[in-house]
């Protein structure tokens, strides 16, 4: 199966909050890579911000991507209910 990433938002402490084509929402670690080649650029706030999708999966400015399928299998689902926007009561 092919996993598509519709949308990426950078969280605290170096993990993504993603959302996959299928539906899943997963939030994804990646302070494990950070001691590897580029990826530890990332320990750069700004530059860990920068995170967008492209070409359905998710990529930094300097260029550095990453796997969906691996971010699909290693993301923890969010609960349903975390999954929607919170409702402000009046």
């Amino acid at each position: 199966m092919y996993f598509r990433v519709k949308s990426v938002q950078p969280l605290d402490n170096y993990m993504l909050r993603l959302t996959f084509a299928d539906g899943a929402v997963k939030i994804f670690d990646v302070k494990p890579f950070l001691d590897r080649g580029l990826f530890a650029q990332l320990r750069d706030k700004s530059l860990f911000k920068s995170v967008h999708v492209s070409f359905d999966t998710v990529e930094w400015a300097n260029g550095v991507d990453i796997c969906p399928e691996l971010m699909y299998d290693e993301g923890v689902p969010v609960p349903e209910a975390d999954s929607f926007p919170h409702r402000v009561s009046p």
